[in-house]
């Protein structure tokens, strides 16, 4: 008999990280009548989309969410939750009340003061009182970028009395398309430098207090303690785990943002009152896995929209008025422009914030996020049995030496720049298409910094290729110690 669940078409929503398994198909329709019948049907479909959505053992990866509609499946009936053709399936993978502590004491604010913020004061929900809270206030920014550049600005515009920056980078070319707190003659400048002086010539009447280091577990209780809000602008997992960690140890409310080409999340962790990060993503992807923005791109007004939202966000916690995003996943579609919400919910088994914790302090992310020692790479790199540099490479090819360049970025990188002779086969086409290559060649794959083309390399291992080697640094250090003309980017 013909299963009448199967008549259903349940839309799926694919993000954008995994829309390059799936023939970048932003929705799919999927017949089932229970989540797992629709994402078997997907998986057996797209069978590269599986291993990013279950591990060895067949079960759906932890740092992958599925919700029906706004609910998350984890606490309904899980894979077993039952659908109908008005639900709608979305696939969540992980890409990065009021502030009690914000008194008045000492706040009054001056003539300046008053007719710089008039605009609020003759706002209800903000008004003296508010204004005061305002100043009153301390907001951390961890990340002086993408995120970070929108968020200063505003804080800083909107009076807050004390904006802490995280940041050891330097500005460089490739920021300039995103981070408006700089300019071209920032370049090679410490970016905290320029984003104090930045801010502190927007707003005079407020402090702006620097921490120019990498943030760790061993300095992260001593720098968050000093604040009342946290906000998170990184663009890596073991640093936000960890500003996650520190926030509910330290029992601070954590504004949340991430970006990736075209799409955002905002939210805000609160353990006090909802769930934390690891509530969402209890355990991070593994490394390569989610393609960083210095690999897929990032839309250049897309931080700019999402470091406001968190902005609205670390001000509304001051004020405590409105209603924080602490329980509730915000999502962004620049390219839709469509905004979807999506339900959150305390893990009673979440390690930090649950009733049964396990984490009591601060631990080596690096780690738990599967990401090897220094030392480790190192090693692993001198050995040269993997990797090949742009000298050599260029001494093989100046031999005449039989070498054969496999380009495994996408075709629109492709575009931009390329190494002569090479073949273009994106790492997501690489499983149908590695039969093309000759598996007694001499192959070089290349990628734009070397984390890719070691993906490809991994799988042609699996396949029996034994003469391949990456490129390492990829085609950024081929422009950089051979065609030093070569466009970058």
């Amino acid at each position: 008999m013909k299963n009448s669940g199967n008549d259903n078409l349940i839309p799926v929503f694919i993000p954008t990280a995994l829309q390059r398994f799936v023939g970048q198909q932003e929705t799919i329709q999927l017949p089932g009548a229970t989540v797992k019948e629709v994402l078997e049907q997907l998986s057996g479909k797209y069978p590269e989309l599986k291993k990013h959505l279950y591990n060895e053992q067949g079960q759906l990866r932890s740092f992958v969410n599925v919700f029906v509609n706004d609910e998350d499946i984890r606490h309904t009936q899980g894979l077993d939750t039952r659908v109908a053709a008005k639900d709608a399936i979305t696939i969540v993978p992980s890409i990065a009340g009021g502030a009690e502590s914000c008194g008045t004491t000492g706040t009054g604010l001056s003539n300046d003061e008053v007719k710089r913020y008039s605009r609020h004061l003759i706002m209800p929900e903000v008004g003296m009182e508010g204004q005061k809270k305002i100043k009153a206030a301390s907001v951390l920014l961890i990340g002086t970028g993408g995120l970070g550049s929108p968020l200063g600005l505003y804080l800083a515009s909107a009076g807050v009395g004390r904006i802490g920056l995280v940041d050891f980078d330097v500005v460089d070319f490739t920021n300039l398309q995103r981070q408006v707190l700089f300019t071209t003659e920032d370049v090679g400048q410490p970016k905290i430098a320029v984003a104090k002086k930045r801010l502190q010539a927007i707003n005079p009447h407020i402090t702006i207090q620097t921490h120019e280091t990498r943030l760790s577990a061993e300095n992260a209780m001593e720098i968050l303690k000093g604040y009342d809000i946290v906000v998170d602008g990184t663009d890596n997992f073991p640093t936000r785990y960890l500003v996650n960690d520190a926030c509910v140890l330290l029992n601070k409310p954590n504004v949340y943002g991430s970006i990736f080409r075209f799409e955002g999340q905002a939210s805000v962790f609160d353990a006090s009152k909802g769930p934390c990060y690891r509530c969402l993503y209890p355990e991070p992807p593994p490394p390569g896995l989610v393609p960083s923005c210095a690999e897929g791109g990032v839309l250049g007004i897309l931080p700019g929209i999402i470091g406001t939202i968190q902005a609205t966000e670390a001000i509304k916690l001051i004020l405590g008025n409105g209603e924080p995003l602490i329980g509730r996943l915000l999502l962004f579609n620049a390219m839709k422009m469509r905004f979807r919400e999506l339900k959150l919910r305390k893990s009673p088994t979440c390690p930090i914030c649950g009733p049964n914790r396990t984490i009591t302090k601060l631990i080596d992310y690096e780690q738990f996020c599967g990401i090897a020692p220094a030392a480790q790479t190192t090693a692993a790199a001198d050995s040269g049995s993997l990797e090949i540099t742009a000298e050599e490479l260029k001494a093989a090819l100046d031999d005449k030496k039989l070498v054969k360049i496999i380009d495994v970025r996408e075709p629109h990188e492709y575009d931009i720049c390329h190494l002569a002779g090479s073949t273009l086969i994106p790492l997501g086409q690489l499983p149908q298409r590695y039969k093309e290559l000759n598996i007694a060649d001499n192959l070089v794959l290349h990628c734009h910094k070397g984390v890719r083309s070691m993906r490809a390399l991994e799988f042609l291992k699996t396949v029996g290729f034994t003469k391949v080697k990456s490129l390492k640094g990829g085609i950024e250090a081929w422009a950089d110690k051979v065609e030093p003309d070569m466009p970058r980017y």
